[in-house]
């Protein structure tokens, strides 16, 4: 009887347990952003704190403006975390990940990858002399699989209890030194000192962080990825008509290339959030571009959604004086006909200082 007691004490924690997490999707999920693949064991997954430091780097990137899409076959985590993909594996040490990450990458194919990866490697007093080189050879797959991914590589957070803090401290010690040949020999391998971002006394168990603790690598993951251009993408931002307070707008967020913006009461879809990158391109959606229909410079062209590809008709040089000028034709991007309303079509004309050409995000 009290087996049995014990029993159905435990199936009905489990489902309490199930009831308070998300229901894992048939697919996973995505929003166009820059992938990212959280990746490593009971800490990338979140024990003790459900979704673990994914969820202040979520919220960090969100803050930010920058438009991430987090990778993995794996799902956990609180409704507030937007995107519950990841792939940390509780128990799981370097071997076991790395027989593993060539599927998962081929998979989802990341532009990032954050390892922390070690830990369960010291709890179990698993081969420690050969730790390090374990840790080498699964960056070394793990480049090989994304070369054109940056891969960082954190330190692992402390342990509770001098000889495992002890055995934390060795291993980590030979990670900036193999992370640095790496990126000797061209590999965009990146180091994270995870290590000092916390203390013991940010664990709920020893092992794992407290909330705050998890807070605190959230930050270290975030300050190191907005150190590298292009890892995270770039911060996505809004166009917003100075005299309208309306934002720049692809009518019924349509993909159509050829299809003129306009006007539109800002609400913060994907077709209102746009990414000045590097090149002076507005892209929406990640791979449409802003640009005078029909290479167009004269005044009254129209200003439509295209294919990115580089051309003088589709970069734009965002100016102090809060006016939009396309490099082509030096025009201003402009409200057509003073218009403030929803649906007013966007275009181009002579650069005049009005309140229509004025833009602010």
């Amino acid at each position: 009887m009290q087996a049995r007691s014990r029993w159905l004490i435990a199936c009905a924690a489990a489902l309490i347990a199930a009831t308070l997490q998300p229901a894992a999707p048939a697919v996973a999920e995505s929003n166009g952003g820059t992938r990212v693949m959280p990746l490593g064991d009971s800490i990338t997954e979140g024990t003790q704190v459900p979704g673990g430091y994914r969820i202040g780097l979520w919220q960090r990137f969100g803050g930010g403006n920058y438009r991430v899409d987090f990778v993995g076959a794996e799902f956990n985590g609180p409704a507030s975390l937007g995107d519950h993909d990841h792939e940390g594996h509780p128990g799981w040490r370097i071997d076991q990940i790395d027989a593993n990450v060539v599927t998962w990458l081929r998979n989802t194919n990341p532009r990032t990858v954050l390892l922390h990866i070690g830990t369960n490697d010291v709890l179990q007093d698993f081969d420690l002399a050969n730790a390090p080189a374990r840790l080498s050879a699964l960056v070394d797959r793990i480049t090989a699989t994304v070369p054109n991914a940056d891969v960082f590589v954190a330190t692992i957070i402390p342990l509770a209890g001098e000889a495992r803090e002890s055995a934390v401290r060795a291993y980590n010690a030979t990670i900036p030194g193999m992370v640095q040949s790496k990126a000797n020999a061209g590999k965009r391998v990146r180091l994270v000192d995870m290590h000092a971002a916390l203390t013991a006394a940010d664990l709920i168990d020893g092992v794992h962080p407290t909330a705050t603790g998890y807070d605190k690598m959230a930050t270290t993951w975030y300050n190191a990825l907005r150190a590298v251009p292009g890892s995270i993408g770039d911060p996505t931002r809004r166009i917003v008509g100075v005299p309208s307070g309306r934002c720049t707008d692809v009518p019924g967020a349509t993909t159509t290339n050829g299809t003129q913006v306009q006007l539109w009461d800002c609400h913060g879809g994907t077709n209102q959030s746009w990414t000045y990158t590097s090149d002076r391109q507005l892209v929406v959606y990640g791979t449409k571009c802003l640009e005078a229909s029909g290479w167009g410079s004269a005044n009254g062209t129209q200003v439509a959604i295209w294919d990115c590809h580089g051309g003088g008709n589709q970069q734009w040089n965002v100016n102090a004086d809060g006016t939009i000028t396309n490099a082509l034709s030096n025009l201003c991007l402009d409200a057509s006909g003073f218009g403030t309303a929803n649906g007013t079509r966007l275009i181009l004309w002579s650069c005049t200082g009005q309140a229509n050409q004025q833009w602010r995000s």
